[in-house]
């Protein structure tokens, strides 16, 4: 795997072209597995969609999994993923243009990721979402509640 360079936390800039990226995928219908913007989505291929748009060559790619990622198995599949391609932030503090990963049941494994849109006066993310598509919501507190990590995309890799 490529070894990310920079991270994109402290650039606002960046942030911007991240969010403006996300935003032209809205409208794109939920499509579990599928990753191409107007033809259908589902969140993770959301993420590598914009990834390959402003980074380039995505540096894993993801074997096949199902709707409930690897709740019977209860490890962290995604989390891990992310870890490993993503640059985690220490806190759960929020910038435009983060990814955010969120865990949809108490005692479940995190399976649903979006990216930070607005942060204030009310904070927004984008995301895939069944049954909606790629849709721009509300970051408000039940979603906030499930957030258990956030990351930045790095600028660059090598």
């Amino acid at each position: 795997m490529a070894a990310i360079v920079s991270s994109a936390s402290a650039d606002p800039v960046f942030g911007d072209r991240i969010v403006q990226e996300a935003r032209s995928w809205i409208g794109t219908p939920y499509c579990h597995q599928a990753t191409t913007r107007g033809a259908g989505t589902d969140c993770l291929g959301l993420i590598r969609g914009v990834w390959r748009a402003l980074i380039g060559p995505e540096p894993l790619s993801p074997p096949a999994y199902s709707t409930d990622w690897s709740e019977p198995s209860g490890e962290e599949i995604l989390m891990q993923a992310a870890g490993q391609c993503l640059c985690r932030k220490p806190d759960l503090a929020l910038s435009v243009g983060n990814v955010i990963l969120f865990r949809m049941r108490n005692g479940a494994v995190a399976k649903h990721l979006g990216i930070v849109s607005v942060v204030a006066p009310t904070p927004r993310f984008i995301h895939a979402y069944t049954g909606y598509g790629v849709v721009e919501s509300s970051l408000s507190g039940p979603w906030l509640r499930r957030v258990v990590a956030v990351y930045c995309f790095p600028e660059k890799v090598e």
